[in-house]
């Protein structure tokens, strides 16, 4: 059965969606997206998600040709023509139609593209007795080359992290920053466990300050967990008690192998179980993402 998805204000069948070989962001990654998550027919923070969506177009100087009410309303409209009641949903918003030449200028209106589909990033087992994982070579691009709040199309780095990840046998890599210090995996925040505590990269180490991150550190206080945001080197994630990886994709996913060396005594911990289970919970509430509501 083919896909619907919306592209430019229409549905249409995915085999006739189609992008300009000139649009921008085909030719220099030259666009924004948003990754969101459907549950039980619902939005999981939509509005959160379509304020990044808009300050990420601001800081790039892209005009967004649609209103939040108007793009919420278009997901809403593109799960539902796809019967879709838990699914993935990827927003993209390129530069558009220009010409060649990287002059932002030769783009006269943006390109918006919506597509819902399921999708499982990783099997039942891996959330039940956890993934391995390696430190890559290649580091996170540097705030000050390009702010890591913008979700932008350039995601080349992580894609050789990812590489690194793949030549490993393993499904993740952690990216360190300029400085040396632990920021993020190929496509998801990590945090560890030592002694109770939970910790995790803060703001200024470079990392895309993640959604369903924002939502662990919330449901931690929630439980009475301590959460540091302090920076962490590759030390730290030797000596974790536990370890896991939080994105709208991934959700919670536990890791149990870091470089060769076992996250505690290898299996799932406590805390990651209690934050996992309480995470479900919260995706599941119905009063916790109205489709349209607060955008």
């Amino acid at each position: 059965m083919a896909k619907r998805i919306w592209l430019d204000g229409k549905l249409v069948d995915s085999q006739q969606a189609c992008i300009h070989v000139f649009d921008h962001g085909v030719l220099y990654g030259d666009g924004v997206f948003e990754g969101l998550r459907q549950y039980a027919g619902r939005v999981f923070k939509l509005d959160e998600h379509l304020r990044r969506l808009f300050d990420s177009a601001k800081s790039i100087r892209l005009p967004i040709p649609y209103s939040r009410e108007q793009l919420a309303q278009a997901i809403n409209e593109t799960t539902a023509a796809n019967e879709l009641t838990d699914s993935y949903i990827r927003l993209v918003v390129t530069r558009g139609l220009g010409a060649l030449g990287i002059s932002p200028l030769n783009c006269a209106k943006p390109t918006v593209v919506i597509i819902a589909d399921t999708i499982k990033m990783y099997s039942e087992e891996t959330y039940r007795s956890g993934m391995a994982i390696i430190t890559a070579s290649t580091i996170r691009t540097s705030p000050a080359a390009l702010s890591p709040k913008i979700k932008s199309l350039n995601y080349l780095n992580n894609i050789m992290a990812k590489w690194e990840a793949i030549d490993a046998g393993v499904s993740e890599a952690v990216m360190l920053n300029q400085h040396g210090y632990v920021c993020e995996c190929t496509a998801d925040n990590i945090f560890i466990v030592r002694d109770g505590v939970v910790f995790t990269p803060p703001e200024e180490s470079g990392i895309l300050l993640g959604i369903t991150r924002g939502t662990v550190i919330e449901l931690a206080a929630r439980n009475e967990i301590q959460v540091r945001q302090v920076n962490l080197t590759r030390h730290d994630l030797y000596t974790a008690d536990e370890c896991f990886l939080t994105g709208t994709g991934a959700e919670i996913v536990p890791v149990t192998s870091i470089d060769r060396r076992a996250v505690g005594d290898g299996y799932v911990g406590p805390v990651t179980r209690l934050l996992t289970d309480a995470f479900r919970q919260e995706v599941r509430t119905p009063a916790a993402s109205p489709i349209a509501a607060g955008v």
